[in-house]
């Protein structure tokens, strides 16, 4: 949901429901879901989690009669981008050594830094959904120019090393420096977001 909300608003969608139809944001909140979050998560045994992901990607989702936007969806995502994907993170860090096995993670984190930017992927501006740390948050990408990646220079390395964030400092989970990488791609210019989902789900 986190996913699809911030890529929704940075590429102009109004509808999740839509944004199942898009080649690049399905293989994204799918590689999510089935390839980095089922291998690490709990089965709670009240419920499959292989059906869950099923019935959220292929039923609720897609369904046009539900009509959420991303808009909403993305209020207040700094208090819960924690719960949504530390916890997929953690595991990583202590079965596989470091995060560095994921990708779809780390591209949607990247995605909602450069949603902070206010700015869709053509350039234009629009209004940032509501988050008690927003002017926070928007205080520490000071000085990032949209179409100038030379602009950044470390100026995700305070959100991202934010334990009461992420509830880990995801440089130690070894994934901030590929934030960074990504990030820095998608602030290139107009279609800048667009191409980097297309090169790291590739």
């Amino acid at each position: 949901h986190t996913a699809l909300a911030v890529f929704g608003c940075l590429l102009g969608y109004e509808k999740i429901s839509d944004e199942m139809k898009d080649e690049e944001l399905k293989k994204l909140v799918e590689t999510i879901g089935y390839k980095e979050g089922l291998p690490v998560v709990v089965n709670p045994g009240v419920l499959d989690p292989k059906e869950f992901i099923d019935t959220v990607l292929q039923v609720r989702v897609p369904n046009p009669f539900m009509p959420d936007t991303p808009q909403r969806i993305a209020t207040d995502t700094s208090q819960k981008i924690g719960s949504r994907y530390g916890e997929t993170i953690k595991p990583y860090g202590e079965k596989y050594v470091d995060g560095k096995k994921l990708k779809a993670i780390p591209l949607a984190i990247a995605g909602w830094c450069r949603y902070l930017l206010g700015l869709c992927d053509n350039g234009e501006a629009f209004e940032l959904s509501a988050d008690p740390m927003l002017d926070e948050l928007k205080a520490e990408l000071k000085g990032i120019e949209f179409g100038k990646p030379e602009s950044y220079n470390g100026q995700l390395k305070s959100i991202l090393s934010n334990e009461n964030i992420f509830g880990i400092d995801l440089y130690k989970a070894g994934i901030g420096e590929l934030i960074e990488e990504i990030f820095v791609k998608e602030i290139a210019g107009v279609g800048a977001v667009r191409a980097t989902l297309k090169e790291y789900l590739a």
